[in-house]
């Protein structure tokens, strides 16, 4: 039987890597719009450039955040700073 800890690593799943999606924003061209499509052709989202990302495990919004470029050895990889986080423990 394994014991529950706080530091996860008594729990096997706490290795298990999850996928995150990061939503930046949608788009919603009429369809006449859609076939018209082609490379260089710019698709507006109905956000801005400074407005929070959303953070999803499936369909589920985990978090928000704001996109920033990584620094270093890693310039130009775009990263997320976490501004809000869901209580996934209490379910809210």
């Amino acid at each position: 039987m394994v014991e529950h800890t706080d530091d996860g690593n008594a729990n096997p799943f706490s290795q298990v890597p999850i996928e995150i999606t990061i939503s930046v924003g949608k788009a919603r061209p009429l369809v006449k719009d859609l076939l018209k499509l082609q490379n260089d052709s710019i698709l507006p989202l109905d956000r801005n450039v400074e407005d929070p990302v959303e953070l999803y495990v499936g369909d589920k919004l985990i978090a928000r955040g704001e996109l920033q470029e990584m620094e270093g050895g890693q310039a130009g990889q775009l990263a997320v700073r976490l501004t809000e986080v869901a209580d996934l423990k209490n379910g809210l």
